[in-house]
């Protein structure tokens, strides 16, 4: 996920609590079958603790979930695409229920009507609401992965 994408999922996140884990592999590349790997920006498994795990493995089986996938921009079929399809990927993990966000900067009306019809949530959350101070707080491994790779804060 982008800087520009993370702070839209986790401000989302921060709504609804529960357990946030970040850019799930739904999909493990396989080259041999012609697999390509597969990310969710973000899955919400509600009913679990709140905090904030990335990548790695969670038993989805009778959980309540949120599928977040996450532009930047205007809402488009790319986006609608990669929300309608993770939805459909999660079905394969025996969920109780799936809810599909799509959170994006812009709003785009025509799409938003396809969406709905789709069972797709959008939500929209401009450039402009991100505030230094509004920032999530990153976990102390986070931080240090960050560190490592020069990144700021």
């Amino acid at each position: 996920m982008s800087k520009h994408e993370t702070w839209r999922t986790r401000k989302f996140w921060a709504d609804h609590g529960g357990l946030l884990i970040e850019e799930f592999h739904a999909i493990s590349s396989d080259a041999k079958r012609n697999i390509g790997k597969r990310l969710i920006d973000g899955i919400i498994v509600l009913g679990e603790p709140t905090s904030i795990q990335t990548g790695g493995t969670h038993q989805f089986e009778g959980k309540d979930l949120i599928i977040i996938q996450t532009k930047p921009g205007r809402l488009g079929m790319y986006l609608m695409g990669q929300a309608y399809f993770s939805r459909e990927i999660m079905r394969r993990f025996s969920p109780r229920s799936l809810r599909t966000i799509a959170l994006c900067g812009a709003q785009d009306i025509e799409m938003a009507s396809l969406c709905v019809v789709a069972g797709i949530e959008v939500f929209v959350i401009p450039d402009d609401e991100f505030l230094e101070s509004e920032r999530p707080l990153v976990s102390q491994k986070q931080e240090a992965e960050q560190d490592v790779h020069g990144n700021t804060h």
